[in-house]
């Protein structure tokens, strides 16, 4: 999904040569003084229509740790939508907090929002890591292009739920590519971050009848999710990577997969919530190289960005579950894709994306007020009265 680089000394410069090599057709700085907010807002791609992502709060590094992340986040939302056959493109924004539990005050949401605003709808955001849905509710008394809000606020509330049930049918495509029957009875499966993803999807894979390995960063926070869950165990953050098991579920932050860590993993299958599993494109390589199989983690987690899209329609729970159920057939197809051009599934999905836009996208950005065809049809639909 692009070369990653390094920035060079000269911010400019080095950013918009690697919008350039990405494909990224706008990048946001925002900073306000009067309530400290330091963000970046991409825009990967609004060719099959506004480019929808999270809004991701959290403590790097450094700022170009922040726009590295950006960059390659709004990319893969982009091949996200278009593989999930949606009207959308990428985009994404991170928020620089200070100290990873400092505060999102209001002041600092509402010049969010007003940026956000400003993009006329080009941006659509979402809900993602260190967001939660009041956060949402506060974008959206700015800003009619918030989606993520609460039940009461006319929106679909907590995407959570419905990103789990989501790669729960990625797993499901990966047990009948492995063995011949998508049934996830008895297989074990290590689900490594138990936050909001992760720990619905490991009780929705206990409802399945799998049996579930739970860990976390927070080991407090995995015994307390095993605790309710028959049969799961608990193991260390340290130790999930190497359990011997058939699915190997990445649900906490990216890069987990290294070329280190590929050569202890003891998976036949990674298939997980997390974006960006993969410190580098070569280390799906080194996957095929151990005969483990992996589903591009935009295409598993696609159930998110299903459901946030159907809210700008009119949102209905029991179409988004419907809609996100078809990540079963498109992880398949993605494996067929990958056989027949001889590539990575990784690869395969990122051309079946590419070339859908390429065929629908027409080579045109999209902008405020044109037509309701992005939206299969329905008028994009305002959250705020």
């Amino acid at each position: 999904m692009g070369a990653d680089a390094e920035f060079s000394s000269s911010p400019g410069a080095s950013v918009t040569g690697e919008m350039l090599a990405r494909g990224h057709e706008q990048v946001v700085f925002v900073a306000d003084r009067g309530s400290g907010l330091r963000a970046v807002i991409a825009v990967h791609s609004t060719a099959l229509g506004p480019s929808l992502g999270g809004v991701r709060f959290w403590s790097y590094a450094t700022e170009a740790d922040a726009v590295r992340d950006v960059l390659r986040l709004s990319e893969a939302m982009t091949y996200k939508a278009a593989v999930a056959g949606l009207h959308q493109g990428g985009g994404k924004a991170v928020v620089l907090l200070d100290e990873p539990d400092a505060p999102h005050t209001e002041p600092m949401l509402r010049a969010l929002g007003r940026a956000i605003d400003e993009l006329g709808g080009r941006y659509l955001a979402a809900e993602d890591v260190g967001a939660t849905p009041a956060d949402m509710e506060a974008l959206a008394r700015v800003t009619p292009w918030a989606t993520g809000v609460g039940v009461a606020a006319g929106g679909s509330g907590d995407p959570s739920p419905v990103t789990a049930y989501g790669v729960v049918q990625a797993m499901r495509a990966v047990a009948l590519h492995l063995d011949g029957a998508p049934d996830l009875g008895g297989r074990r499966v290590a689900v490594q971050g138990v936050g909001h993803v992760g720990a619905h999807l490991a009780r929705m894979l206990v409802d399945a009848g799998a049996r579930v390995v739970v860990a976390d960063v927070r080991h407090e926070r995995a015994a307390a999710v095993a605790a309710g869950l028959a049969g799961a165990e608990v193991v260390g953050a340290g130790d999930i990577l190497a359990l011997e098991c058939d699915v190997l579920a990445p649900c906490a932050l990216g890069a987990v997969l290294t070329h280190e860590t590929v050569a202890d993993l003891g998976c036949r299958a990674v298939c997980g919530a997390a974006n960006n599993q993969l410190a580098d494109e070569t280390v799906e390589d080194a996957l095929v190289a151990r005969g483990i199989t992996y589903v591009p983690d935009f295409v598993a987690n696609a159930g998110g960005i299903i459901n946030i899209a159907e809210e700008f329609t009119g949102y209905s729970r029991e179409r988004a579950l419907a809609r996100t159920a078809s990540i079963f057939e498109t992880v398949g197809r993605v494996f067929d894709a990958a056989s027949a051009r001889r590539v990575t599934p990784g690869r395969a999905a990122v051309l079946l994306a590419q070339e859908r836009i390429a065929r629908e996208g027409s080579g045109r950005r999209w902008q405020p007020g044109d037509p309701a065809a992005w939206t299969d049809g329905a008028p994009l639909r305002s959250l705020r009265p």
